[in-house]
């Protein structure tokens, strides 16, 4: 996960995004789109109209009948024909460019993670649904299964949610049909029904539970993309709070409880760990055979200003929490006033505007990363003591992929090893 505040140099802009990891180096594959994403964004993003236009042009026209780029934009027409259609309709200023940027920077991480020495990403991949909010303007570009939803007001007063993405699994009928053209194929097992993977075509693996994907360049031929959805909203004063979240939470939680239970905390910098200890425990009660999955989760609460003629922006404070599982040893990224990021190990907290606190280099305020702490406290227990850190309960991840290839090698020997499987 990550949060940053004053994004790009921009003073009322705040980056925020959840990476699910999965596969066998998932959790380093997660890592390094959570480090190197925002750069490439940042690098990319322009406020040069002209010049995102003219890089658009040039994405259209550099696509080969037979790489993965020209399957990949091919396969997501309908994004670059709505870019035409929109510039006739009226979006602000900054979206379009930030669209290009969007499309151009997740395009450019995937092409940084195939070509990454030390992380072998054939059969393991990460999620992606990452958050730029620049004043009231909203922009939440996604890959893969995990899940932005808004908390907002409706005219009695209720608090309600209104999901933001749209969760990328493999049987969505645009999703299917595109891989089954790129001859991958997409079924569930017998043993759960309920989730379809896709596979290669003449052999059962890797089963990966999600359309599109950072890394997982097995599939990549064959259906599997990171081109991400993109979706623009205007925020208004009824408008609460947005939940990041892994899929983790949301096959357990549905946005009407996830926001109840966001709303109910007793205090916004426990409302991440709140979440993240119910999904826990859901999933114990409604899968009491399983492991839990990841559970990761970012809290995005909205402030407006007084509006006038020179203040139009919004305010956001951020909490950010964490279930880690065995073994994984990916860090959450936590911003203050002096710095752009510190990282905390584990688990953490962020907060937004004027009341962002430097974080101790003390140890014994840190959780050891060798350690963990089974919590069998209720979550009043949990979150009502703020001084302490704090681990979700013990599991591992439900598998995301189910890999029954033989073990890849590295280097020239995997290159002529793993077609014969294809």
């Amino acid at each position: 996960m990550i949060v940053q505040e004053n994004f790009n140099s921009r003073r009322d802009t705040v980056f925020c995004g959840v990476f699910d990891g999965h596969g066998p180096f998932g959790h380093m594959v997660a890592k390094k789109v959570r480090d190197t994403l925002p750069l490439i964004l940042c690098t990319q993003w322009t406020s040069k109209s002209d010049e995102d236009q003219n890089n658009l042009v040039e994405m259209r026209h550099s696509r080969s009948s037979n790489s993965e780029d020209s399957i990949a934009l091919d396969a997501n027409d309908d994004c670059y024909k709505s870019l035409e259609a929109e510039e006739n309709e009226k979006f602000p200023k900054m979206y379009l460019p930030l669209k290009v940027s969007l499309l151009k920077s997740f395009k450019l991480m995937d092409k940084e993670l195939k070509q990454h020495p030390k992380i072998d990403c054939f059969c393991s991949g990460s999620t992606a649904v990452t958050l730029i909010k620049q004043g009231r303007n909203l922009v939440i570009g996604n890959v893969g299964d995990s899940r932005a939803v808004l908390a907002t007001r409706d005219e009695e007063n209720s608090l309600i949610p209104i999901q933001l993405t749209v969760d990328l699994k493999p049987d969505l009928p645009g999703e299917a049909a595109r891989i089954q053209q790129c001859k991958g194929r997409v079924f569930a097992l017998q043993d759960e029904p309920e989730v379809a993977r896709v596979w290669l075509p003449n052999n059962d693996s890797p089963g990966l539970a999600m359309a599109r994907a950072f890394g997982d360049f097995c599939l990549k031929d064959f259906g599997l993309i990171s081109v991400p959805d993109v979706y623009y909203r205007q925020l208004t004063v009824r408008d609460q709070f947005i939940i990041l979240a892994t899929d983790g939470v949301w096959d357990v939680l549905s946005n009407k409880e996830a926001i109840e239970i966001v709303a109910s905390a007793p205090s916004r910098e426990t409302a991440g760990r709140a979440l993240v200890d119910c999904a826990v425990r859901a999933w114990r009660l409604k899968y009491p055979t399983s492991k839990n999955d990841d559970c990761a989760v970012v809290c995005l609460f909205l402030e407006y200003e007084p509006e006038t003629e020179e203040n139009t922006t919004a305010c956001a404070k951020a909490t950010e929490e964490v279930m880690s599982t065995p073994g994984d040893d990916t860090k959450d990224v936590k911003v203050d006033s002096n710095h752009r990021m510190t990282v905390l190990e584990r688990s953490g907290t962020l907060q937004g505007c004027n009341e962002i606190v430097p974080v101790s280099d003390s140890n014994d305020e840190k959780v050891a990363v060798g350690g963990r702490n089974t919590s069998k406290r209720s979550l009043a227990e949990c979150i009502s003591n703020e001084e302490e850190e704090w681990s979700a309960l013990e599991g591992i991840t439900r598998v995301n992929s189910l890999l029954s290839l033989p073990r890849f090698l590295s280097g020239d020997r995997r290159s002529g090893s793993w077609r014969k499987w294809l």
